[in-house]
């Protein structure tokens, strides 16, 4: 740090082709960029196998598949300010899930109900409609864990712009094998648009690739 002052740069005298010239002679194709690919790679492989649990939900799923994800844009230093929407979205959020809880308690309600006046009846259309109600608050519950799901999701990322290391420097088999052996749907991780961009990923990756 000898006569340098705020500002600097810490490596001066070193520039990217140079790095690149140097990574050459050590393995040829070797650069900068495929360093950083294949730790981001490696990373996002560990990360995966540490935190997904098979028996989980596909929403709980995908929670663990950003958390690894969000691990190696940390360690390519891809960070970003927080949207400035981020506090509204947020509150909106927030909104829907306490609207959510309320039908919820209703539809419990409902069923509490209703399993009341089917008790020791063989009214098939009571029945029915007990039916009916327990799906009514299986559907509620599922809703309002997604919602749930989905605050911490945005709270772990609001400074962390995950794109950037998925799209350029993650291996798009590793994410695809994932998909395949925890029964995730592709269009889950990636949408149309980088699915046609990793069409060759899509094509010829098997459940068992290993990075």
């Amino acid at each position: 740090m000898e006569n340098k002052e705020g500002g600097d740069d810490l490596f001066d005298r070193l520039n990217t082709a140079m790095l690149n010239k140097h990574l050459h002679s050590l393995m040829p194709g070797l650069s900068a960029k495929v360093f950083r690919t294949y730790n981001a790679s490696v990373t996002l492989q560990q990360q995966l196998k540490e935190l997904t649990t098979v028996t989980d939900n596909v929403p709980e799923k995908i929670l663990s598949y950003n958390r690894a994800n969000r691990a190696v844009a940390v360690l390519c230093n891809h960070q970003r300010a927080p949207p400035k929407t981020f506090e509204q979205s947020m509150a909106n959020l927030q909104s829907k899930i306490e609207s959510r809880k309320e039908q919820l308690n209703l539809a419990k309600k409902e069923l509490k109900q209703v399993k009341k006046e089917a008790k020791g009846n063989s009214d098939k259309k009571l029945l029915v409609t007990v039916e009916k109600k327990k799906k009514a608050v299986q559907r509620c519950e599922e809703q309002l864990m997604r919602m749930e799901l989905q605050v911490t999701d945005r709270e772990e990322n609001k400074q962390i712009a995950l794109s950037t290391s998925k799209l350029n420097y993650l291996d798009p088999r590793i994410s695809i094998a994932w998909c395949k052996n925890v029964e995730v749907p592709l269009e889950k991780i990636y949408n149309k648009t980088q699915r046609d961009k990793f069409a060759w990923a899509v094509d010829m990756t098997e459940t068992d690739f290993v990075f």
